[in-house]
């Protein structure tokens, strides 16, 4: 379907404005909400979100790492799916490697501020549908390193 399905989903996430994420709630249903963009991706591989620690989605991912990632075009009509898991870190390296200056908007007491945590999320598969089609795509381990 595609000459180079891996360039054309990483520029699709590198020019959203938001992320949709998915968790699984306690019933074991979906739950699905907006985000800023990833902070750092690695590839297609690895993605690093910040969020509050205090957040229903951090608790979630807690209990059940399962998760998925889903960025898309609304003037194209091109989205990609990514499904993996989501980690939540809390380590100063971490926390440290993904902070802006301006986010003591988000989080008052700075980059050690105990509701700043960084998601680490980890694709195992993807799904890319432009042109009236979807195709299925491996994920390779990370190469570029793209950063926002």
């Amino acid at each position: 379907m595609l000459d180079s399905p891996l360039k054309v989903v990483g520029q699709l996430i590198d020019n959203q404005p938001v992320a949709i994420v998915g968790s699984v709630d306690d019933g074991g249903f979906p739950n699905a909400k907006a985000m800023l963009p990833p902070r750092r991706r690695e590839g297609l591989k690895t993605f690093y979100f910040t969020t509050n620690t205090s957040s229903r989605r951090v608790a979630q991912w807690r209990q059940r790492p399962q998760a998925c990632l889903y960025f898309f075009d609304p003037q194209r009509f091109q989205g990609a799916l990514l499904t993996g898991t989501m980690e939540v870190l809390e380590d100063a390296e971490h926390k440290a490697l993904i902070w802006h200056d301006g986010d003591t908007i988000y989080y008052s007491q700075g980059v050690t501020d105990p509701d700043y945590c960084v998601l680490r999320f980890t694709a195992q598969s993807g799904r890319f549908y432009a042109n009236l089609g979807t195709e299925d795509f491996a994920i390779p381990d990370a190469a570029e390193v793209v950063e926002r």
